[in-house]
């Protein structure tokens, strides 16, 4: 499966909630849609990992230009699963917001649970995130096709960090390109896959850039390919060949972006598509995308469900085989 070509950055006409300064590019929230209070962003997976990562770093480039209080909340288990059945629970309420990523369209797809995107309220999408797949240094693998010809005579053992994970999403991929299988160890977020990489329990890993950039520098891993449809303009990537340079044909990111509760009003979802579009323009988000190497897709409201609705699709393919 290709994966999708990422819409162009949608440009909504708006009157500005925000009265940005020339200096300090600080920003007062306006009365109407505003939040009372303070926000909670919440992380539906736990500390350390890429998701994490997103929440802290959106929560914080939001409270700059907004000038509102905003505490991470880390509400773990179940792939992502419990802490989006808890934002659920927070219908109508525009004081929560929650750093959203691919488990909220590929637990629906694979899962009994109460939800869909559409539950929820679309706000903004920053940029996708692909992984990189990644095996300690004295591993017998140079390349990815080595891992998938070993995976043909032997056991490869493949951590995921959930059965609704971009690393599971990729690996049923290239099972189903190459036809062969890895064995599969779960764990509940990409930090645990890291230690356990590193601490020889697993063979590989398939782990976004920003996970495991420090690793890579030093020597502690090496990566094999990246998932990509290109190669990364990133100096520190640039050299990693795509999967698709060594045969096989798998490329697919994780969005990263946020959402509301379903049930807000429209103003309310208008303040918060603004104040993405204010982030959009700060130097916070451009270090966020740089500094965990993503492509820089930022989407809103009806584009980001257009989006989410297409990539839905797509996952629909990918576990149905």
């Amino acid at each position: 499966m290709k994966s999708r070509t990422p819409l162009a950055a949608a440009g909504l006409a708006a009157v500005s909630l925000f009265a940005l300064t020339a200096c300090s590019g600080s920003a007062e929230p306006a009365a109407d849609g505003a939040p009372s209070g303070n926000v909670t962003m919440v992380v539906p997976m736990g500390a350390g990992g890429g998701s994490d990562q997103s929440g802290r770093a959106i929560a914080s480039g939001l409270e700059e230009g907004t000038g509102l209080n905003i505490s991470v909340e880390n509400r773990e288990g179940g792939s992502g699963a419990v802490g989006y059945s808890y934002f659920l629970s927070q219908n109508g309420k525009s004081n929560y917001l929650l750093a959203s990523e691919t488990a909220l369209l590929a637990l629906p797809v694979t899962q009994d649970v109460e939800f869909t995107y559409e539950d929820f309220t679309p706000i903004m999408k920053l940029g996708d995130d692909y992984t990189l797949l990644v095996v300690a240094p004295d591993a017998p693998y140079e390349t990815c096709s080595d891992v998938v010809d070993a995976a043909k005579d032997e056991r490869v053992v493949a951590a995921v960090s959930g059965a609704t994970s971009l690393d599971e999403i990729v690996f049923t991929l290239v099972e189903s390109d190459q036809d062969v299988e890895f064995d599969r160890v779960p764990f509940e977020s990409g930090s645990e896959v890291l230690t356990a990489l590193l601490g020889g329990q697993i063979d590989v890993a398939s782990l976004n850039p920003s996970e495991v950039i420090a690793q890579l520098e030093a020597g502690d891993l090496k990566a094999l390919c990246a998932f990509s449809e290109e190669r990364y303009e990133y100096d520190a990537l640039s050299e990693i060949p795509t999967a698709k340079e060594q045969g096989i044909d798998v490329a697919f990111a994780q969005y990263r972006g946020f959402i509301a509760p379903g049930g807000i009003t429209e103003d309310q979802t208008q303040y918060w598509i603004e104040a993405g579009q204010a982030y959009e323009k700060s130097d916070a988000y451009s270090e966020y995308i740089e500094s965990n190497y993503l492509q820089a897709n930022a989407v809103y409201g009806d584009e980001f469900s257009e989006y989410l609705a297409g990539n839905t699709a797509d996952l629909e393919v990918v576990f149905a085989e």
